[in-house]
């Protein structure tokens, strides 16, 4: 008896965590309902990360873009080889956007953008895979002051930004890297104030 409880209890346990890691993924119509600001030019966005990232399957980049779409910030990690699970993507996704850029949580309304590139095997086709990285962006955005942008994969067919049905087939995953370079948002200002800015000001211009 002893015996069949435990393994009563390790089997609801996991059937729990099962369902708990199902419900922390987006669906397309999900996604598509956030209301995710659409890239002005993706292919702009796409080519440029690849050009700096060099993504290879497994491979994810998470970007921050200003207003007018030029990288504030980027960062590129590999997937660890465990199940899909949004709250993990989430936290790996919020660890690399602390690491390259400060947060906006001050700001009333966000202004920068989150954008994430993954490199995947398999076709463009949404997966719980990419459900989960969708819930893992969208939830780092919101405890990062970001606004959630737009998911792309980037398979050995070609990129696509699901949800939007824009795609290309080049760059690829089994693609070279061309000289494409990304604009970039210039600096962001110093924090302090007084004659240290001024110091730093100046030393800028020159």
């Amino acid at each position: 008896m002893t015996f069949g409880f435990a393994s009563s209890s390790a089997a609801s346990l996991s059937t729990s965590a099962s369902a708990a890691s199902a419900s922390r993924l987006l669906e397309p119509a999900e996604w598509a309902a956030a209301g995710i600001p659409l890239l002005r030019n993706p292919r702009e966005v796409v080519s440029g990360l690849h050009a700096r990232h060099h993504p290879k399957p497994s491979m994810a980049v998470v970007a921050v873009l200003d207003p007018e779409e030029r990288l504030c910030a980027s960062a590129s990690f590999v997937r660890r080889p465990a199940p899909a699970d949004g709250w993990m993507f989430r936290n790996a996704l919020l660890a690399q956007l602390r690491r390259v850029i400060p947060h906006d949580l001050r700001r009333r309304t966000p202004v920068r953008t989150a954008v994430l590139l993954y490199c995947r095997e398999g076709e463009a086709r949404w997966t719980e895979e990419d459900g989960a990285w969708m819930w893992g962006l969208r939830d780092a955005c919101t405890l990062h002051g970001l606004r959630c942008g737009a998911y792309i994969t980037l398979t050995g067919d070609g990129w696509q930004v699901l949800g939007e049905n824009r795609g290309g087939r080049r760059p690829s995953s089994r693609s070279e890297p061309e000289p494409f370079a990304l604009s970039e948002a210039p600096p962001l200002a110093p924090r302090t104030g007084g004659p240290v800015s001024e110091v730093l000001r100046r030393a800028a211009a020159r």
